[in-house]
Parts: structure tokens; C-alpha cells; sequence
């Protein structure tokens, strides 16, 4: 009876791609997993105390926070009510279209909530996480507050905290569970992607 060839051995090259390819998967699964994780960590249960809450800013429209922006505020009210700092810092710029920031637009929302003004600092330039951060860092060391509670959606708190962490800070983290964008799996895949990039970027950047 006559023999089957053996199949063909695949290439070096073929090898190296599949064991990179492999390698990546790995990589991006770890990843997943610590955004995962860490969207279900809240470190102001476990009695975290800081000198300030930072609520990471979200669109706003004519000056009413936004579904997202709005849970971030209600929670950071929330925790400043149980004490867990004696201020809340509110983060965002001005976007698109828009008259006022962001930081404006939650300082009018929470002002209702009884929250007062000499209870608030703001940060009004701030368009992405990145620029939020590094501005509240500026504004918090020349106070010489460095403890933070940052507050923003679950799946967003492993990228804050390593950018807070970037800027000199000490992050406690404390997600906004009610957020609309709270566990979904869009929100992971992209976020699997967006941590490391941004602990990647900072390393490259020192």
C-alpha cells in the first residue's frame, strides 16, 4: 500500500507570523482581562480617602450633562456626601458646537445637588482623558493635593488610573456603575486596546 506524502511543513516565515499573531492574541486577552477587572474595582468601598474627587468629563448639551456625564456626577456626588473627600475636581473642555465646557456644564448639575462652589475646582481645557489628567495634575500640585478618587465609567477607570498615575498622582479608583456605558463588551474591546496603547505611549514618551 502506498505511503500518503506527509503534509507540507509550514515556512520560517509562516511560523514566525503564527507564533507572532499567537503572541499578540495573548497579549490583547491580558489586556481584556485587566480592563475587565478593574471596571469592577472600587476602592472607595474599601474606605479609600483622597484629597479630591476628579469626575472625568463626557458630552454635555446647551449646558445639561449628558446620560454618561450625568451618572459620573451623580456618583462622585454621592461619595463626596459619604466623605470620602472634601472636593470634587470636574474635568472637560469645551467641544464642538458647544458655549460652555463641560466642567461648567457638571458644575451647574451638582451645584444643584448642594454642592458648593468652594467645594469645586474646575478644569476647563481638557479634550481627551490624556489632556484632563496632565491639566488636573497641574492644578492639584500647585495645591499640593496628589490623593485622587477619579470617577468615570467602569471600563475607562485602568486607562485613568495609569494616566493619572503618569502625572504624578495617586489614584484610587471608584467607577460610576449606573453609567449607560457601563459593562459593554464594545466599551472592553476598545478600552483592551486604548490601555496599553496609552501606558505604551507614556513610557515612550520618558
Amino acid at each position: 500500500m502506498a505511503r500518503l506524502p506527509a503534509p507540507p511543513r509550514p515556512s520560517r516565515w509562516r511560523r514566525v507570523v503564527l507564533v507572532m499573531a499567537a503572541g499578540a492574541a495573548a497579549a490583547w486577552l491580558v489586556s481584556a482581562v485587566a480592563v475587565g477587572a478593574t471596571a469592577l474595582r472600587d476602592d472607595a468601598r474599601n474606605g479609600a480617602r483622597s484629597d479630591v474627587i476628579v469626575v472625568l468629563g463626557a458630552a454635555q448639551y446647551a449646558g445639561r450633562p449628558s446620560p454618561v456625564f450625568k451618572a459620573r456626577l451623580d456618583h462622585a456626588v454621592t461619595l463626596w456626601r459619604r466623605g470620602v473627600a472634601p472636593r470634587l475636581v470636574l474635568t472637560g473642555g469645551v467641544g464642538a458646537g458647544d458655549t460652555i465646557s463641560e466642567a461648567a456644564a457638571g458644575r451647574r448639575y451638582v451645584r444643584r445637588l448642594g454642592v458648593p462652589d468652594s467645594a469645586l475646582v474646575l478644569e476647563h481645557d481638557g479634550r481627551t482623558t490624556r489632556e484632563s489628567l496632565a491639566n488636573t495634575a497641574d492644578l492639584l500640585r500647585a495645591r499640593g493635593w496628589t490623593r485622587v478618587t477619579l470617577v468615570s465609567d467602569p471600563m475607562h477607570m485602568l486607562r485613568a488610573g495609569i494616566l493619572a498615575r503618569r502625572f504624578g498622582l495617586f489614584p484610587a479608583l471608584s467607577p460610576a456603575r449606573d453609567s449607560p456605558n457601563g459593562l459593554g463588551v464594545s466599551y472592553l474591546v476598545s478600552e483592551s486596546f486604548k490601555a496599553p496603547t496609552a501606558f505604551l505611549m507614556e513610557r515612550a514618551r520618558h
